[in-house]
């Protein structure tokens, strides 16, 4: 997946990639542990978006509920994916694996 999927820029080494709608009160603790990861580790991006927004790639990739975090690695391809308000540790570990 790159930036024309995305909206966004990918980071280099990996993207933390979240599936957010607006009334899910778990997206917001979760934006907030991804941001303070990707700020932690060099080259990585946090995307957001917003899956009411983005039917067609919700279906595509099947994202069944909010937040649903994807971790891709620097060609965009999706090595770790978890559904509900992810540790910070685990995102950590996930990356890990990655970067």
């Amino acid at each position: 997946m790159g930036a024309a999927e995305l909206g966004a820029e990918p980071g280099p080494r990996a993207s933390l990639v979240q599936f957010s709608s607006a009334f899910c009160q778990p997206c917001r603790a979760t934006r907030r542990i991804l941001a303070e990861v990707a700020a932690m580790v060099e080259g990585v991006a946090h995307i957001e978006i917003d899956a009411e927004e983005r039917l067609d790639l919700v279906r595509a990739l099947g994202i069944e509920k909010t937040p649903t975090v994807l971790v891709l690695d620097a060609t965009g391809r999706v090595v770790r994916r978890a559904a509900g308000m992810p540790r910070k540790v685990d995102v950590i570990a996930a990356l890990g694996a990655v970067v």
